[in-house]
Order: C-alpha cells, then structure tokens, then sequence
C-alpha cells in the first residue's frame, strides 16, 4: 500500500469511531520523515483511544504494523506512526492549542469527509389523515 492509499485509510477508520474534523497534510515538498499527516479531533478521552485502538487493529488485520506510539496514556492527543504516514488524534482542547495545521502552514491541506454524513437523508413519506 502505498502512502497516500494508507493516510485515505486512516483518515477513513476515523470515522468508524465518529472521529471528525479530519484533514490530510501532504509534507512530501516539505520534509523527509514522513510523507502525510493524518490529523483527527474527538471529544473525549475515551474517543481518542477507541480511535487509536480503531486504526492499530483494522491496520494490524492488513499485516500493517505501527513504527511507534506516543501519547496513549495521556489521551489528549495520540500519535500513531507508520513511517510514511503519521496519525495524530486530537482531544479538541489540545487540537486547538498545538495548531499542526498552522505550524505546516506550507503543506497541501485535504479536508476529509465523513462518508455516512455525506450521504443524502431519504425522504418521509407524508402520512395522509382521514
């Protein structure tokens, strides 16, 4: 799997434990320890775990095996390291107080898209009174 297809997955296994607020930082012009960076919010301390936990098991079930984790005992913002790609999950607070998107000012911004939410609501029928 190349780069790009891994941070599209993980940004895709976010959603799978209602992580939001995802962006994809392409660093390939901009340094050389990592080609993405993958960066969620969530709410809660146990949201960032299930989120890491999501992305280390569906990851490990393709033989894709993490390099290095940080930040897991903490919860406030989870880094998960796979070489070329590197997750960040965020508690909001901390998102908005460490500003990653801001200090790779320079780097081509993806905003991700929840699929589920995207997807157009059907239509209620009108119920008919007699």
């Amino acid at each position: 799997m190349n780069s790009k297809n891994l941070a599209d997955k993980i940004a895709q296994l976010v959603f799978n434990k209602k992580g939001y607020d995802v962006t994809i930082l392409d660093l390939r012009n901009l340094t050389t320890f990592a080609d993405y960076f993958v960066i969620c919010s969530a709410d809660s301390d146990t949201q960032v775990k299930a989120i890491a936990d999501e992305i280390d098991k569906e990851l490990r079930d393709e033989g894709i095996k993490y390099w290095h984790k940080e930040g897991y005992r903490s919860l406030s913002w989870v880094l998960i390291d796979y070489v070329d790609v590197v997750a960040h999950i965020f508690k909001k607070d901390s998102r908005e107080f460490y500003k990653l998107e801001k200090l790779w000012g320079d780097a081509p911004v993806e905003v991700v898209k929840d699929p589920v939410a995207d997807e157009p609501k059907p239509k209620r029928k009108k119920s008919v009174q007699k």
